[in-house]
């Protein structure tokens, strides 16, 4: 009789250091049965379906050639988002980004152009809002050439034989340093508002501790700015860092140190990044930048994100604002339509485009001084007594409105500086940066990646969960934490080869 052992070489074996032959394949082969069954249903209801209910809601809206581009355009990002959904490689900048168009410039402003209610008044013709979602379907394409241009330009390995230097690694005492920065930063801003209670009411109350706490004026918001910003991105870098380690590395998944640091710095994003006291979009760059570093390499979780991000941003989103006031001062959604908040509440890009054109058209372009005030938010308006307001608050003044926190999407705000070209050529270039980070980031992810200290593992979440801020713009108020992010990871960058220490 045959024993177990004498069977064994029968199958093949594999030599030193390669992977088995036979058991490996199976998970890619199930997951293409398993895309090939959702391709069709996952096209058909992000492309057809969801538009043909938006399209049969009752409502007074006028089927004019505004509403057919906005048809198009509502299809056009459904196919890009589930092809991004169904790609075998995850592509995070891009896959958010599609998004972000697809819900707040798809399917949210068609639902407005059914129903005939916007959440913001718009103040011009009707063939400026046909020009802002034709220029929006334009600014859709040059982002798509920029990506399809970057596809083809092959990646280059740095020569870290010859150069000296390797990717791009957190160094071990500078991390340090950055977690110390985030508990002084963040224990700073929480005694500065009045402890960690005032954390758990609402937004208001946030916003009123600000004003009573000095650090802000009538003139220049740059001292409440940088409070906030150092009091919540150090933290949840340092929270990102520790993440990957424990889920990268088995050493520091046994140091009881690395463990006990990553318990202490949950604990104080709990408190100073919690959705409660923190606007909706910023919590959402907490929790999609923490679930992508957390799951470096599953597809499942990838796809995830963007196919429930749909029907949370659909469903939930427009409620998610319970803590923006008091008691006293909310005012919960009454509708009788899934689809009314939509037309209510929140999604008012497209919208403010068209009135953004239509300041235009009266102002005319400012030729990059918006963009630079939004470069150079850092100088106080006492310095700089011309500094540029939010493109979104200006346009809000014209306009009228009492309320002028209102969006300026990337689109708007590259329109009003530089005009049509400029805002193809912006988001093409956009497309292009995007896409070239998706490739480098899948590298650094892999196996023979630069490890658990890989500055763009981190890096590439963290911005994919800001797009929602930066897209929504305005990118005055944009900047600020993204600059001290940059400004964080700048300061723990070590570039040593791996030949030499490795730095995590």
């Amino acid at each position: 009789m045959t024993s177990v052992h004498e069977a064994a070489p029968s199958a093949p074996v594999p030599e030193h250091g390669a992977r088995d032959p036979v058991q490996p394949p199976a998970k890619p082969m199930s997951w293409a049965m398993l895309s090939r069954a959702l391709a069709v249903p996952l096209i058909l209801g992000l492309v057809c379906f969801l538009p043909a209910v938006i399209a049969a809601q009752p409502g007074a809206g006028v089927r004019d050639t505004a509403y057919w581009l906005q048809l198009v355009l509502t299809c056009y990002a459904g196919a890009r988002l589930a092809t991004m959904i169904l790609s075998t490689r995850r592509r995070l900048l891009q896959g958010v980004f599609w998004m972000f168009v697809y819900i707040a410039m798809g399917v949210s402003p068609f639902a407005q152009a059914v129903i005939g209610q916007t959440p913001t008044p718009m103040v011009g013709p009707r063939s400026d809002l046909m020009t802002a979602i034709a220029l929006i379907l334009v600014g859709c394409a040059a982002f798509d050439l920029g990506a399809l241009l970057a596809s083809r330009r092959p990646l280059r390995r740095r020569a870290t034989a010859r150069s000296g230097s390797g990717p791009a690694t957190a160094h071990r005492m500078r991390l340090r340093l950055l977690v110390v920065l985030a508990f002084a930063a963040s224990g700073y801003y929480v005694l500065k508002l009045g402890g960690p209670a005032i954390f758990f009411t609402s937004r208001q109350e946030i916003s009123a501790s600000v004003a009573v706490s000095g650090v802000a004026s009538s003139q220049s918001n740059v001292g409440s700015a940088f409070l906030k910003g150092f009091g919540t991105v150090p933290a949840l870098l340092g929270l990102l860092f520790y993440t990957r380690r424990l889920v990268t590395s088995h050493r520091a998944r046994r140091s009881p140190s690395t463990v006990l640091v990553w318990c202490g710095l949950l604990i104080l994003n709990i408190v100073v990044n919690n959705p409660i006291s923190n606007a909706r979009y910023w919590f959402l760059t907490v929790l999609v930048s923490l679930l992508f570093t957390a799951f470096p390499s599953s597809a499942a979780m990838y796809r995830s994100v963007l196919a429930m991000g749909v029907v949370g941003a659909l469903v939930l989103f427009p409620y998610a604002d319970r803590f923006r006031y008091d008691s006293a001062g909310y005012r919960p959604v009454d509708s009788s339509s899934v689809f009314e908040p939509l037309a209510t509440k929140d999604y008012d890009q497209t919208v403010m485009f068209a009135n953004t054109i239509t300041w235009v058209d009266t102002r005319g372009h400012t030729y990059g001084r918006q963009l630079a005030g939004s470069a150079l938010f850092f100088v106080p308006r006492s310095v700089w007594s011309g500094k540029p307001e939010d493109t979104g608050v200006r346009v809000g003044q014209w306009m009228g409105m009492n309320m002028t926190n209102l969006s300026a999407p990337l689109w708007t705000e590259l329109w009003v500086d530089f005009g049509a070209p400029g805002m193809v050529g912006g988001l093409a270039l956009i497309g292009y940066v995007a896409a070239r980070t998706d490739r480098r980031y899948a590298r650094a992810v892999s196996r023979d990646g630069p490890g658990p200290g890989s500055v763009l593992a981190i890096a590439a979440p963290l911005i994919a969960g800001y797009t929602f801020i930066l897209l929504r713009g305005p990118l005055l108020q944009s900047v600020g934490k993204l600059a001290i992010a940059a400004l964080c990871l700048l300061l723990i960058t070590s570039f040593r080869s791996r030949s030499g220490q490795r730095s995590q």
